[in-house]
Protein backbone atom coordinates (compact mmCIF):
# COMPACT_ATOMS: atom_id res chain seq x y z
CA UNK A 1 0.00 0.00 0.00
CA UNK A 2 1.31 3.25 -0.93
CA UNK A 3 -2.13 5.12 -0.60
CA UNK A 4 -3.19 5.93 3.16
CA UNK A 5 -5.55 3.56 4.09
CA UNK A 6 -8.11 3.26 7.09
CA UNK A 7 -6.26 2.25 10.31
CA UNK A 8 -6.06 -1.37 11.29
CA UNK A 9 -7.14 -1.02 14.72
CA UNK A 10 -6.17 -4.22 15.77
CA UNK A 11 -2.75 -3.59 14.77
CA UNK A 12 -3.11 -0.43 17.55
CA UNK A 13 -4.57 -2.99 19.76
CA UNK A 14 -1.34 -4.89 19.55
CA UNK A 15 1.19 -2.54 19.69
CA UNK A 16 -0.41 -0.94 22.71
CA UNK A 17 -0.32 -3.98 24.43
CA UNK A 18 3.28 -4.71 23.96
CA UNK A 19 3.91 -1.23 24.61
CA UNK A 20 2.45 -1.96 28.23
CA UNK A 21 4.08 -4.87 28.89
CA UNK A 22 7.01 -3.37 27.95
CA UNK A 23 7.14 -0.67 30.31
CA UNK A 24 5.57 -3.70 33.17
CA UNK A 25 9.00 -5.68 32.35
CA UNK A 26 11.10 -3.09 32.42
CA UNK A 27 9.19 -1.81 35.91
CA UNK A 28 9.84 -5.14 37.34
CA UNK A 29 13.52 -5.32 36.38
CA UNK A 30 14.30 -1.79 37.15
CA UNK A 31 14.95 -1.05 33.29
CA UNK A 32 15.02 2.04 31.20
CA UNK A 33 11.21 1.90 29.87
CA UNK A 34 10.78 2.28 26.23
CA UNK A 35 8.51 4.70 24.64
CA UNK A 36 7.15 5.63 21.36
CA UNK A 37 7.82 9.34 19.49
CA UNK A 38 4.89 11.05 17.49
CA UNK A 39 7.79 12.34 15.12
CA UNK A 40 7.41 8.71 13.56
CA UNK A 41 4.35 9.40 12.34
CA UNK A 42 6.43 12.71 10.29
CA UNK A 43 9.22 10.66 9.59
CA UNK A 44 6.67 7.93 7.73
CA UNK A 45 4.89 11.08 5.97
CA UNK A 46 8.46 11.94 4.48
CA UNK A 47 9.81 8.89 3.42
CA UNK A 48 6.58 7.09 2.32
CA UNK A 49 8.53 3.92 4.20
CA UNK A 50 6.20 2.12 7.32
CA UNK A 51 7.59 -1.33 6.61
CA UNK A 52 8.21 -3.12 9.79
CA UNK A 53 10.99 -4.83 8.68
CA UNK A 54 12.82 -1.21 8.57
CA UNK A 55 11.92 -0.94 12.34
CA UNK A 56 13.50 -3.50 13.19
CA UNK A 57 16.55 -2.65 11.21
CA UNK A 58 16.91 0.97 12.48
CA UNK A 59 16.09 -1.13 16.19
CA UNK A 60 19.80 -3.43 15.64
CA UNK A 61 21.57 -0.32 13.92
CA UNK A 62 21.36 1.41 17.63
CA UNK A 63 22.19 -1.79 19.36
CA UNK A 64 25.31 -1.73 17.00
CA UNK A 65 25.90 1.98 17.85
CA UNK A 66 25.95 0.81 21.33
CA UNK A 67 28.97 -0.81 20.89
CA UNK A 68 30.96 1.69 18.82
CA UNK A 69 31.16 4.88 20.95
CA UNK A 70 33.29 6.46 18.23
CA UNK A 71 30.03 6.64 15.67
CA UNK A 72 27.90 7.95 18.43
CA UNK A 73 30.18 10.55 19.48
CA UNK A 74 29.77 11.36 15.23
CA UNK A 75 26.17 12.15 16.43
CA UNK A 76 26.23 14.09 19.03
CA UNK A 77 28.73 16.71 17.11
CA UNK A 78 25.68 17.57 14.93
CA UNK A 79 25.38 21.75 15.49
CA UNK A 80 22.77 22.66 17.55
CA UNK A 81 20.83 24.57 14.44
CA UNK A 82 21.19 21.47 12.35
CA UNK A 83 19.00 19.62 14.51
CA UNK A 84 16.16 22.22 15.13
CA UNK A 85 16.03 22.50 11.70
CA UNK A 86 15.10 18.80 11.71
CA UNK A 87 12.79 19.25 14.33
CA UNK A 88 11.21 22.02 12.56
CA UNK A 89 10.63 20.17 9.77
CA UNK A 90 8.92 17.18 11.40
CA UNK A 91 6.76 19.41 13.89
CA UNK A 92 5.70 21.11 11.28
CA UNK A 93 4.89 17.90 9.11
CA UNK A 94 3.03 16.66 11.91
CA UNK A 95 1.08 19.33 12.85
CA UNK A 96 -0.03 19.57 8.98
CA UNK A 97 -1.33 15.66 9.30
CA UNK A 98 -3.09 16.54 12.27
CA UNK A 99 -5.02 19.40 10.92
CA UNK A 100 -5.76 17.21 8.01
CA UNK A 101 -7.24 14.63 9.64
CA UNK A 102 -9.52 17.10 11.98
CA UNK A 103 -10.52 18.49 8.60
CA UNK A 104 -11.03 15.20 6.91
CA UNK A 105 -14.94 14.92 7.35
CA UNK A 106 -15.80 18.50 7.75
CA UNK A 107 -15.37 21.49 10.16
CA UNK A 108 -19.00 22.15 12.93
CA UNK A 109 -19.16 24.32 15.76
CA UNK A 110 -18.39 20.85 18.37
CA UNK A 111 -15.50 19.94 16.43
CA UNK A 112 -14.15 23.69 15.99
CA UNK A 113 -14.44 24.00 19.72
CA UNK A 114 -12.79 20.54 21.19
CA UNK A 115 -9.87 21.24 18.64
CA UNK A 116 -9.39 24.95 19.46
CA UNK A 117 -9.80 25.09 22.91
CA UNK A 118 -7.47 21.51 23.49
CA UNK A 119 -5.03 23.20 21.23
CA UNK A 120 -4.50 26.77 23.18
CA UNK A 121 -4.62 25.15 26.82
CA UNK A 122 -1.73 22.58 25.27
CA UNK A 123 -0.01 25.89 24.76
CA UNK A 124 -1.09 27.39 27.16
CA UNK A 125 0.72 24.90 29.73
CA UNK A 126 3.75 24.48 27.78
CA UNK A 127 4.79 27.65 27.96
CA UNK A 128 3.83 28.83 31.44
CA UNK A 129 0.76 31.08 30.35
CA UNK A 130 -2.13 29.09 32.12
CA UNK A 131 -0.03 29.02 35.54
CA UNK A 132 -0.66 25.86 37.68
CA UNK A 133 0.95 27.18 40.66
CA UNK A 134 -2.44 26.51 42.64
CA UNK A 135 -2.30 23.23 41.79
CA UNK A 136 -0.68 20.02 44.05
CA UNK A 137 3.06 19.22 42.51
CA UNK A 138 1.43 16.09 40.95
CA UNK A 139 -1.04 18.40 38.93
CA UNK A 140 1.89 20.86 38.67
CA UNK A 141 4.08 18.05 36.81
CA UNK A 142 1.20 16.50 34.81
CA UNK A 143 -0.20 19.75 33.37
CA UNK A 144 3.29 21.22 33.14
CA UNK A 145 3.31 19.37 29.30
CA UNK A 146 1.50 20.72 26.49
CA UNK A 147 0.50 17.45 25.02
CA UNK A 148 -0.70 16.30 28.05
CA UNK A 149 -3.02 19.59 29.09
CA UNK A 150 -4.48 19.45 25.49
CA UNK A 151 -5.06 15.78 25.39
CA UNK A 152 -6.91 15.81 28.76
CA UNK A 153 -8.45 19.08 27.80
CA UNK A 154 -10.10 17.29 24.33
CA UNK A 155 -11.07 14.01 26.07
CA UNK A 156 -13.23 16.07 28.48
CA UNK A 157 -14.91 18.66 25.57
CA UNK A 158 -15.42 15.18 23.70
CA UNK A 159 -16.88 13.67 26.55
CA UNK A 160 -19.00 16.87 27.68
CA UNK A 161 -20.22 17.34 23.93
CA UNK A 162 -21.00 13.73 23.88
CA UNK A 163 -22.98 14.01 27.08
CA UNK A 164 -25.04 17.26 25.39
CA UNK A 165 -25.24 16.55 22.26
CA UNK A 166 -28.02 14.87 20.28
CA UNK A 167 -30.02 11.72 21.74
CA UNK A 168 -28.71 8.49 20.62
CA UNK A 169 -31.49 5.85 19.86
CA UNK A 170 -30.19 2.12 18.99
CA UNK A 171 -32.33 -1.19 18.50
CA UNK A 172 -30.31 -4.66 18.18
CA UNK A 173 -30.94 -7.66 16.01
CA UNK A 174 -29.03 -10.25 14.60
CA UNK A 175 -26.47 -9.78 11.50
CA UNK A 176 -28.76 -11.50 8.40
CA UNK A 177 -30.49 -10.55 5.57
CA UNK A 178 -33.78 -11.05 7.85
CA UNK A 179 -33.13 -8.26 9.69
CA UNK A 180 -33.29 -5.65 7.25
CA UNK A 181 -37.04 -4.84 7.41
CA UNK A 182 -36.44 -4.47 11.43
CA UNK A 183 -34.14 -1.71 10.71
CA UNK A 184 -35.73 -0.04 7.83
CA UNK A 185 -38.90 0.42 9.90
CA UNK A 186 -36.59 1.59 13.00
CA UNK A 187 -34.98 3.97 10.40
CA UNK A 188 -38.45 5.51 9.20
CA UNK A 189 -39.72 5.99 12.61
CA UNK A 190 -36.07 7.50 13.65
CA UNK A 191 -36.42 10.51 10.66
CA UNK A 192 -40.07 11.06 11.30
CA UNK A 193 -39.52 11.65 14.85
CA UNK A 194 -37.01 13.84 13.97
CA UNK A 195 -39.07 15.26 11.33
CA UNK A 196 -36.48 14.66 8.58
CA UNK A 197 -38.53 13.92 5.32
CA UNK A 198 -39.56 10.84 3.72
CA UNK A 199 -36.70 10.98 1.52
CA UNK A 200 -33.91 10.98 4.16
CA UNK A 201 -35.94 8.43 5.80
CA UNK A 202 -35.71 5.79 2.58
CA UNK A 203 -32.07 7.26 1.89
CA UNK A 204 -31.24 5.67 5.51
CA UNK A 205 -32.89 3.02 5.36
CA UNK A 206 -30.97 2.28 1.92
CA UNK A 207 -27.65 3.41 3.01
CA UNK A 208 -27.79 1.07 5.47
CA UNK A 209 -28.98 -1.94 3.55
CA UNK A 210 -25.88 -1.63 1.31
CA UNK A 211 -23.66 -1.60 4.57
CA UNK A 212 -25.80 -4.18 6.24
CA UNK A 213 -25.47 -6.34 3.53
CA UNK A 214 -21.43 -5.58 3.09
CA UNK A 215 -21.14 -6.56 6.87
CA UNK A 216 -22.54 -10.10 5.88
CA UNK A 217 -20.50 -10.64 3.11
CA UNK A 218 -17.37 -10.19 5.04
CA UNK A 219 -18.50 -12.25 7.76
CA UNK A 220 -19.15 -15.12 5.11
CA UNK A 221 -17.00 -18.20 5.04
CA UNK A 222 -15.89 -17.34 8.46
CA UNK A 223 -16.68 -20.05 11.60
CA UNK A 224 -18.69 -18.83 14.07
CA UNK A 225 -20.35 -20.53 16.87
CA UNK A 226 -23.36 -18.99 17.43
CA UNK A 227 -25.48 -16.61 15.22
CA UNK A 228 -23.47 -13.00 15.08
CA UNK A 229 -25.08 -9.90 16.49
CA UNK A 230 -24.98 -6.36 14.90
CA UNK A 231 -25.85 -2.92 17.50
CA UNK A 232 -27.33 0.28 15.29
CA UNK A 233 -27.28 3.94 16.87
CA UNK A 234 -28.66 7.19 14.97
CA UNK A 235 -28.57 10.45 15.84
CA UNK A 236 -29.08 13.45 14.15
CA UNK A 237 -25.63 15.54 13.66
CA UNK A 238 -24.94 18.93 11.75
CA UNK A 239 -27.68 18.65 8.72
CA UNK A 240 -27.61 14.95 8.42
CA UNK A 241 -28.00 11.44 10.58
CA UNK A 242 -24.50 9.44 11.83
CA UNK A 243 -25.74 5.59 11.83
CA UNK A 244 -22.94 3.16 13.31
CA UNK A 245 -22.86 -0.16 13.18
CA UNK A 246 -21.21 -2.69 15.54
CA UNK A 247 -20.94 -5.91 14.62
CA UNK A 248 -18.63 -9.31 15.24
CA UNK A 249 -15.30 -8.67 13.23
CA UNK A 250 -15.15 -9.87 9.83
CA UNK A 251 -12.20 -9.75 6.40
CA UNK A 252 -12.03 -6.96 5.19
CA UNK A 253 -12.23 -3.24 5.33
CA UNK A 254 -15.23 -1.54 3.60
CA UNK A 255 -13.72 2.32 3.66
CA UNK A 256 -10.49 0.33 1.73
CA UNK A 257 -12.49 -0.71 -0.55
CA UNK A 258 -14.49 1.98 -1.33
CA UNK A 259 -11.41 4.06 -1.76
CA UNK A 260 -10.34 1.52 -3.64
CA UNK A 261 -13.36 1.52 -6.10
CA UNK A 262 -13.19 5.35 -6.58
CA UNK A 263 -10.25 4.90 -8.70
CA UNK A 264 -11.95 2.76 -11.13
CA UNK A 265 -15.26 3.98 -11.29
CA UNK A 266 -16.24 3.93 -15.08
CA UNK A 267 -15.14 0.40 -14.90
CA UNK A 268 -18.50 -2.22 -15.37
CA UNK A 269 -19.31 -3.20 -11.98
CA UNK A 270 -18.29 -6.68 -10.56
CA UNK A 271 -21.35 -8.60 -8.54
CA UNK A 272 -19.63 -7.85 -5.00
CA UNK A 273 -19.30 -4.52 -5.79
CA UNK A 274 -23.02 -3.05 -6.44
CA UNK A 275 -23.40 -2.23 -2.52
CA UNK A 276 -20.13 -0.57 -2.48
CA UNK A 277 -20.90 2.05 -5.20
CA UNK A 278 -24.47 2.45 -3.97
CA UNK A 279 -23.08 3.01 -0.63
CA UNK A 280 -20.67 5.59 -1.81
CA UNK A 281 -23.51 7.36 -3.36
CA UNK A 282 -25.58 7.55 -0.73
CA UNK A 283 -23.65 8.35 2.04
CA UNK A 284 -21.33 11.30 2.68
CA UNK A 285 -19.11 9.57 4.71
CA UNK A 286 -18.16 6.31 5.41
CA UNK A 287 -15.37 4.89 8.41
CA UNK A 288 -15.16 1.48 9.14
CA UNK A 289 -12.83 0.62 12.02
CA UNK A 290 -11.57 -3.12 12.93
CA UNK A 291 -10.90 -4.37 16.24
CA UNK A 292 -9.67 -7.61 17.67
CA UNK A 293 -13.35 -8.71 18.32
CA UNK A 294 -15.84 -6.08 16.73
CA UNK A 295 -16.38 -4.26 13.38
CA UNK A 296 -17.48 -0.55 13.68
CA UNK A 297 -19.05 0.78 10.32
CA UNK A 298 -19.57 4.80 10.73
CA UNK A 299 -22.02 6.11 7.90
CA UNK A 300 -23.01 9.44 7.46
CA UNK A 301 -25.92 10.53 5.27
CA UNK A 302 -27.28 14.07 4.71
CA UNK A 303 -30.70 15.19 5.34
CA UNK A 304 -32.59 15.90 1.86
CA UNK A 305 -33.75 19.60 2.00
CA UNK A 306 -37.64 19.32 2.00
CA UNK A 307 -38.86 20.51 -1.66
CA UNK A 308 -40.81 23.70 -2.03
CA UNK A 309 -44.26 23.03 -1.64
CA UNK A 310 -44.41 19.75 -0.66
Amino acid sequence: WREPQATDYRAVQGAVAADGLGNLLSGLFATVPNTTYSSSVSIVEITGIAARRVGVCIGLIFCALAFLPKLTALLLIIPDPVIGAYAMVIIAVLFVLGTRIVLQDGMDYRKATIVGVAFWVGVGCQSGEISTAALNPFLQQLLGNGMTAGGLTALVLTAFMELTGPRRVRMQTTLDVQSLPKIQEFLESFASRKRLGTETGLRLGHAAEETLLLLIEQGEGKPSAEQRRLRLTARTDSGGVEMEFLAASGEGNIEDRMAVLGGRAAEEPGEHEISLRLLRHLATSVHHHKYQDADIVTVRVDAVPARAGA
